[in-house]
């Protein structure tokens, strides 16, 4: 005579079951995959600019902006330079004639000769750049030696399935090496058709020397 099973248990049903577990992990995974290849071929939309034309003019004590400015530095053999109190990028500048310096995805401030003056910048942390009106007189992260800013390294976030870097909509405060304050956000990173390297950065500068960035 043969054993009874478990009561409201057949022989089938322990290999009925691992065939349904069996099927419900496939579906789970041909899910996941279908999930990854969608957001592969879903391309977030790109913000694009053309490089300003430079045309460097002293500012004085006047402040400007708020203002748009985009630089080409697609080259990543060496860097290009913005000076705020000439509104533009400036080749071969000085020890003390250039603010930014921009290479790829890279953006550091001028510190000073041998990077250990007064320049630096401050993370302000997301915010609407309109309603940062007075910058702070504490703060500054100095660049460092190997060419990097602590405050604004991370500027944007990457997206693992598109390859693209978009701004993480933070604001940031920089300190000049001559003691003058800008604020700014990173706007865009991309030229036509999506080539990396022009930033597009929206600033204001107060070239009267205080810490208030917008008009009274």
């Amino acid at each position: 005579m043969t054993a009874a099973g478990p009561a409201g248990s057949s022989p089938a049903a322990g290999p009925w079951r691992v065939t349904v577990t069996l099927w419900v992990l496939l579906g789970a995974f041909a899910f996941l995959m279908a999930s990854l290849v969608v957001g592969a071929l879903r391309r977030p939309h790109v913000t694009v600019a053309a490089a300003t034309a430079p045309q460097p003019a002293p500012v004085g004590d006047t402040l400007v902006g708020p203002a748009e400015y985009t630089l080409d530095a697609t080259d990543d053999r060496g860097w290009t330079f913005f000076d705020f109190s000439r509104n533009a990028v400036v080749a071969g500048p000085g020890p003390l004639e250039w603010d930014l310096a921009v290479r790829r995805f890279h953006l550091i401030v001028n510190g000073g000769p041998g990077f250990v003056g007064r320049g630096g910048i401050a993370d302000l942390g997301p915010a609407v750049f309109d309603t940062v009106r007075v910058l702070p007189d504490t703060g500054y992260a100095v660049t460092q030696a190997d060419s990097v800013n602590p405050a604004i390294r991370h500027w944007y976030r990457y997206g693992y399935s598109s390859h693209l870097l978009e701004p993480d909509g933070r604001v940031y405060a920089v300190r000049t090496a001559d003691g003058r304050y800008a604020k700014l956000t990173i706007v865009s990173y991309y030229c036509g058709a999506a080539r990396a390297g022009c930033l597009t950065f929206r600033y204001a500068y107060q070239g009267g020397g205080g810490r208030s960035v917008v008009a009274p």
